[in-house]
């Protein structure tokens, strides 16, 4: 098979165990690519992980939405990707294909390394300009340079910022807390967007969330929204499995009432990245991402 065209999963291995890709509303589709990792690989095969830990929520109805995605939903299966070709080249395939499915159906994405999220975002701006951002992170992902590489998982941010491929002011992060200097921590707010560090938000939950939800919602509006979610923004107690794990994150539970709370915006797209299934041998955290991935689509069918 050709570079630019998909691998499909085979039939027990879809996510919700739902249909190959035809014409469904929403797509799901794997980018199975951890070349930009600046500390443990192991994140492409965070999709197959994932999908298998789907199949557990396949006859399910949401709680909150009481809904399924299951009649709304295909699996495209995997990008086919030039992994051992230079970072650029890979981002170019990412975007080529990411391109075609973003023109019929409203993509969810499973990475993967972040850096895959910057081919995402240059696809999306091709449809709709400048889009409103939220971003899950342990990290910032605004260094202009990360290890001495130009580009990265954990440049993507800054470089989405250049190319003008977001709303700086309606960029929000959540969960922000390692280590760094003060420019790249704090740039995203310098450039007008908000951030809420992971101490900002210890001990709330619930109802304690509603006036930074609120805040997030008035300054999206109804301007188009990318979500991306690594899933380091949990502390390691929830999500062990991925490549650069920091202590004092988010709860699942905190999450999950983002996820569910910020479902009425007019989300366009969303990735979950980092999931590196080989450093958790409970798989707790391929099933918290199926779980996200899960409320995610309902609450985009809910509306």
């Amino acid at each position: 098979m050709a570079i630019g065209q998909f691998a499909y999963a085979n039939n027990s291995n879809r996510f919700l165990a739902a249909p190959e890709l035809d014409n469904q509303h929403f797509a799901l589709c794997g980018i199975p690519f951890d070349g930009a990792v600046t500390n443990r690989p192991g994140a492409r095969f965070g999709p197959q992980e994932i999908r298998r830990a789907s199949l557990m929520l396949c006859d399910g109805i949401h709680p909150l939405f009481d809904v399924s995605p299951l009649g709304h939903l295909g699996d495209a299966g995997d990008m086919r990707l030039p992994n051992a070709s230079p970072l650029a080249e890979v981002r170019a395939a990412i975007q080529q294909q990411a391109a075609s499915l973003m023109a019929a159906h409203h993509c969810v994405f499973i990475g993967g390394d972040h850096s895959v999220t910057l081919p995402l975002l240059r696809a999306l701006h091709a449809q709709h300009g400048p889009v409103a951002l939220v971003h899950f992170d342990a990290h910032c992902d605004t260094w202009s340079t990360h290890f001495d590489e130009p580009s990265g998982h954990g440049t993507w941010t800054y470089e989405a910022f250049q190319e003008g491929l977001v709303d700086r002011t309606k960029t929000v992060q959540i969960g922000i807390r390692s280590s760094g200097e003060r420019a790249a921590r704090e740039y995203v707010a310098d450039q007008g967007g908000l951030i809420y560090t992971a101490r900002a938000l210890r001990g709330k939950d619930g109802e304690q969330l509603s006036p930074i939800l609120d805040a997030i919602k008035a300054r999206i509006g109804n301007t188009p929204c990318y979500l991306t979610l690594d899933i380091d923004c949990l502390d390691p107690a929830f999500a062990p499995g991925t490549g650069t794990p920091e202590p004092g994150g988010l709860t699942s539970s905190q999450l999950m009432t983002f996820l569910e709370e910020l479902a009425p915006l007019n989300l366009v797209g969303m990735d979950c990245v980092e999931v590196a299934p080989a450093y958790d041998h409970a798989e707790l955290t391929s099933n918290a991402a199926a779980q996200f991935i899960w409320t995610y689509l309902c609450g985009q069918i809910a509306k």
